[in-house]
C-alpha cells in the first residue's frame, strides 16, 4: 500500500509512520530525516537546503523530488511505502503523479496550531539514528537516550517556539492546499490527531481497512 501522511509540524506523522511502517511491513520515507542528514555531512544538497530550514521555509522541490526519486527506486518500496513530509506543495504532489507513482491513501492528521505549540516543547530526536520520541507521549526507556542505538536525544532547531509559529505560518499557505488536491482524488482520509498515539493509531488502522 502507497500512503502519504499530510499535517501541521508536530501533528504525529513521524510518530506514526514509524508504527505504521512496523505493521504493514513497508519502508517510511521521511524526506524531513534525509535533508537533516544531508546538512550535518554537509553535502551540497545539505548545504542548500540549510538556510530553508533553519528559518523555517520550505526545501526546494527540485531538491526534494530529486530525493524522493532515487528513494522509491529502492528494493524496500516494491510492495509499499509512506510517505512523510512530503509532497508539500501541489507543485509537488503533481510531480509524483508525472512520475507515474500511484498513491492508494492520503492520511491528513488534523492538530489545531495551540495544541502544536505545547507539543513541540516536548520534541526528541535522535542524533544519530533521527528516531523520534516525546518527553509526555513517546519517552525513551533511559532520558536523553535512544532505544534503538543508544545515541543522544536532542532538540532540533526547527522545533524551537519561534521556527514552529513560522513553520505554521508557512503550511498553512502552502501546503494545506493538498488537502483539497487529495480530496478531489478521493484519496483523503482525515485522521483526528489531537488523542494519544495509540488512538490515533487505531484510526488510521481503520481507515486502512475500509474498502473504497
Amino acid at each position: 500500500m502507497n500512503l502519504i501522511l499530510l499535517g501541521a509540524p508536530g501533528a504525529g506523522k513521524g510518530t506514526q509512520a514509524e508504527i505504521i511502517c512496523d505493521k504493514l511491513q513497508i519502508p517510511a520515507i521521511s524526506t524531513g530525516n534525509i535533508i537533516r542528514a544531508a546538512v550535518k555531512e554537509g553535502t551540497e544538497m545539505g548545504c542548500k537546503a540549510k538556510s530553508y530550514i533553519e528559518s523555517g521555509a520550505l526545501v526546494p522541490d527540485a531538491v526534494i523530488i530529486g530525493i524522493i526519486k532515487e528513494r522509491l527506486a529502492a528494493d524496500d518500496c516494491k510492495n509499499g511505502f509512506i510517505l512523510d513530509g512530503v509532497p508539500r506543495t501541489v507543485a509537488q504532489a503533481e510531480a509524483l503523479e508525472q512520475m507515474g507513482v500511484r498513491i492508494d491513501k492520503v492520511l491528513d492528521i488534523e492538530v489545531a496550531d495551540e495544541n502544536i505549540i505545547r507539543r513541540m516543547s516536548g520534541r526528541r530526536v535522535c542524533a544519530s539514528c533521527g528516531a523520534s520520541y516525546h518527553t509526555a507521549f513517546k519517552p525513551s526507556a533511559k532520558p536523553g537516550v535512544c532505544d534503538r542505538c543508544g545515541g543522544s536525544l536532542i532538540v532540533r532547531k526547527d522545533d524551537e517556539p519561534a521556527t514552529v509559529v513560522e513553520r505554521l505560518k508557512v503550511y498553512h499557505e502552502q501546503t494545506e492546499p493538498l488537502v483539497e488536491f487529495y480530496r478531489q482524488r478521493g484519496k483523503l482520509v482525515v485522521i483526528q490527531g489531537q488523542d494519544g498515539i495509540e488512538e490515533t493509531n487505531a484510526q488510521i488502522m481503520k481507515a486502512l481497512e475500509a474498502k473504497e
